[in-house]
């Protein structure tokens, strides 16, 4: 936990208090620096020493310093006493993944779906304590996750808030049903929960909080065969967990469905190799081949259903969208910003447009318009605040 550059009254009264019983300079100074971030120079016990307005510190209070330096944890650096959120938060998802991953335990649907919702708000209220945000509600309870991912200053994508929106409605679902048989549904959602973890709290709190030192990717099958795998895909899911899976699912598009923070995804391809060669592969998405196998492997749809929108429908959706003008002109200057399509030809960025070479045409999809709605607004809000600034 990170303290300010100089050293807190704390510090200075146990170093007055250390001092006051013979302790030598640099076992004081070797003492205050232990697990302190950023360190302090020498010089700042001698300035201690000097000043006669700090009080030592009694006895039992240096005993307790001394406690809380011996509680450190050399890996992460976090402190119990300091930094007991994300102390709580890291073993919550722990015990969640190890407890999944055992073949000992059968209760893993729900034990993973409660301890990653506690190690989720663990982590949120430490975002938000340490945004000097108050937490509490009237009655002395602290906020729940669902509130949480419900305001607007939630630093969450929209990818992680489905996945964990969905994590909530199993763990409400666990309260009330057997939850059997139910762990194959949900592996993906549970394995982009626990990478959305490691790396929010990476990002948020530094690369010492990472989770792969504690766990590792864990296989619990030798060499799969291919009627092993089609057995597995046509596992046997109770009907009420099929409800579940349909009621949570029916609320996201089929983009943030196919969002990797929402369930992860891997291509397993079974090949011959070397001794020295692994013979799954894991495929990321934006790699060459994980494109190749995303367009195998997805759902076929006619391209008039993908991008059913020409550039008239387009301009036209936009201005009503956005509510502001947008013509086919400002639609042009649109596409040339981000190389949608080129001035002629067939390559253009199938993120937002594809080529009919049938009748020569160029049609887009439904997250071009959103792109050009959002940038649509945001150049009117500038505006407006422009035209309302004093002067």
């Amino acid at each position: 936990m990170l303290k300010s550059r100089g050293l807190d009254q704390e510090e200075k009264q146990v170093i007055k208090g250390l001092l006051a019983r013979g302790e030598r300079n640099q076992d004081i100074h070797a003492l205050i620096n232990f697990g302190r971030q950023p360190t302090v120079n020498f010089g700042r016990i001698s300035t201690v020493k000097k000043d006669g307005a700090v009080q030592p510190a009694a006895q039992e209070e240096i005993e307790f310093f001394k406690r809380k330096k011996q509680s450190f944890d050399p890996l992460t650096g976090l402190n119990l006493y300091e930094d007991e959120r994300l102390i709580r938060a890291r073993e919550a998802m722990i015990l969640a993944v190890t407890i999944f991953n055992s073949s000992t335990y059968n209760f893993k649907t729900g034990i993973f779906a409660i301890m990653a919702n506690i190690a989720w708000t663990y982590l949120l209220h430490e975002h938000y304590e340490r945004k000097k945000v108050a937490i509490l509600n009237a009655d002395g309870t602290c906020w729940g996750l669902s509130f949480m991912l419900s305001r607007q200053d939630c630093p969450l994508s929209k990818g992680i808030k489905n996945n964990l929106s969905t994590i909530k409605a199993i763990r409400d679902e666990v309260e009330h049903r057997l939850m059997g048989r139910s762990d194959p549904k949900w592996l993906s959602v549970f394995q982009a929960c626990s990478l959305n973890f490691d790396k929010t709290i990476v990002e948020w709190f530094g690369p010492s909080m990472t989770l792969q030192n504690q766990i590792s990717v864990a296989l619990h099958f030798g060499k799969l065969q291919i009627d092993q795998a089609a057995q597995l895909a046509a596992y046997d899911v109770p009907a009420h967990i099929s409800a579940l899976d349909a009621n949570v699912t029916a609320k996201l598009t089929e983009e943030e469905l196919d969002d990797l923070e929402y369930q992860f995804r891997v291509v397993y391809t079974l090949d011959s190799a070397s001794k020295g060669t692994a013979h799954i592969q894991f495929l990321m998405p934006d790699s060459e081949g994980g494109k190749i196998f995303h367009n195998v492997l997805q759902k076929y749809k006619i391209s008039d259903d993908l991008y059913p929108f020409k550039p008239g429908d387009v301009a036209k959706a936009v201005a009503a969208k956005s509510k502001s003008a947008f013509n086919q002109h400002d639609h042009t200057i649109a596409w040339r910003k981000h190389n949608a399509r080129p001035a002629n030809g067939d390559k253009t960025n199938t993120k937002y447009c594809i080529y009919h070479k049938a009748y020569k045409a160029y049609t887009y999809n439904q997250a071009w318009i959103d792109l050009l709605v959002e940038e649509r607004k945001a150049l009117v809000a500038a505006e407006e605040a422009k035209a309302a600034a004093p002067g």
